[in-house]
């Protein structure tokens, strides 16, 4: 009954993204695995691994777009949710490297052993254990959105002023994690991870593993973002975004609509961040950057604001275009290419790239109009 759902109404768009998705998340991993590495057709580890951090962002630009495209909430402070599921990730990466750190201490990571802590604190218990390090990656960013939003909601603080305090959080955790005293491994975050669920985390069938789990859970967010928005609740916040004021006279309670639609975004982007550390190997308080959060922002707005398909696809297409013009004569460039770019993505290509391609295309398809025929003249 959920699938039914979940496939209801999907348009081409959409069935083509799965499509494109699960078979990059199967033929990538078997590329990589069973192709011997000098053939054309093999995929480096390396480079599965730079896609499976683009996909990652793809999963980050889905989880803004559920709020901002569907729900008109600018939120830059996504990076905040992102680098929190990411540090629950690594905290339980960091439990698994035990006495083979080092300092050899089988309790304490390496870098409170330095710092002289006498004990492991408490809010490092648990993370030892998988599930429990999971249903953190869940609940400590979707707890932060929950409190943050029922405040702000229900004060009903919206347009630039929101984004402002949406990014003023992320900032705050930014200086906060930097702090030694944290607990969090200070500027240098978390690093030098051994295993995860006992595999060697820098195997090439780990690797490939978490390359697939990660196209699996871009698959399944999608499907729950798109769930949502073509549901009875998803055309309430699509009026809320289009016209909140008259959608609050008519009775609806609106700062629980974007309540949930804000938690659940949260969480989507906890995963996407814990996806994202054990591929990269590394997780500090640089991810909490505002300028992080504003290139999701980005990222949506050139593959096309209110299409969970062209936030995914600006993800990947911008962060590709990062990584081409960041190793040459272009990378001092590259933040000002950035900018330029999403100006004229404003100016010139509102509806971003998917949009604008999709209107071009039905305007091709569309019939040309039949000239009306000259009347007779009188007899």
């Amino acid at each position: 009954m959920i699938t039914r759902f979940l496939l209801s109404n999907m348009d081409k768009r959409g069935y083509a993204f799965l499509a494109i998705v699960a078979a990059i998340g199967l033929l990538v991993p078997l590329a990589n695995l069973l192709i011997p590495a000098g053939s054309p057709f093999h995929v480096s580890t390396a480079t599965m691994s730079l896609w499976g951090k683009y996909l990652c962002y793809a999963l980050l630009a889905i989880s803004l777009d559920l709020v901002w495209g569907y729900c008109g909430i600018l939120s830059l402070g996504h990076g905040a949710f992102f680098a929190l599921g990411g540090y629950a990730m690594g905290m339980y990466l960091m439990r698994q490297i035990g006495s083979r750190g080092v300092y050899g201490n089988p309790v304490l990571p390496d870098f409170m052993v330095f710092l002289n802590w006498g004990e492991l604190p408490w809010y490092w218990w648990g993370f030892s254990s998988f599930p429990f390090a999971m249903l953190m990656v869940l609940l400590v960013p979707g707890l932060l959105a929950f409190v943050f939003g029922w405040f702000a909601f229900r004060s009903r603080v919206t347009g630039v002023y929101l984004s402002i305090i949406t990014q003023a959080l992320t900032y705050a955790l930014l200086l906060a994690f930097f702090r030694n005293d944290m607990g969090f491994g200070g500027n240098n975050g978390l690093t030098d991870f051994k295993d995860i669920l006992g595999f060697n985390v820098q195997a090439q069938g780990t690797r490939a593993a978490l390359f697939a789990m990660t196209c699996t859970m871009l698959i399944a967010s999608f499907l729950i973002a798109r769930g949502i928005v073509t549901s009875k609740l998803g055309k309430v916040v699509i009026a809320i975004r289009d016209a909140e004021s008259r959608t609050r006279f008519l009775g609806y309670r609106v700062d629980r609509f974007k309540l949930f639609v804000f938690t659940v975004s949260a969480c989507m982007a906890g995963v996407a961040g814990a996806l994202y550390v054990p591929q990269v190997g590394i997780i500090n308080p640089s991810e909490f950057a505002p300028a992080n959060s504003i290139e999701t922002v980005i990222w949506v707005a050139v593959g096309g604001r209110g299409s969970l398909v062209g936030a995914a696809l600006g993800a990947v297409v911008v962060n590709w275009a990062k990584t081409m013009f960041t190793s040459g004569f272009m990378a001092p460039y590259w933040l000002f290419a950035l900018g330029a770019l999403f100006v004229f993505v404003t100016l010139f290509m509102p509806k971003g790239i998917l949009g604008t391609a999709q209107g071009w295309w039905e305007g091709r398809k569309r019939p040309a109009p039949v000239p009306a025929a000259e009347p007779a003249p009188a007899e």
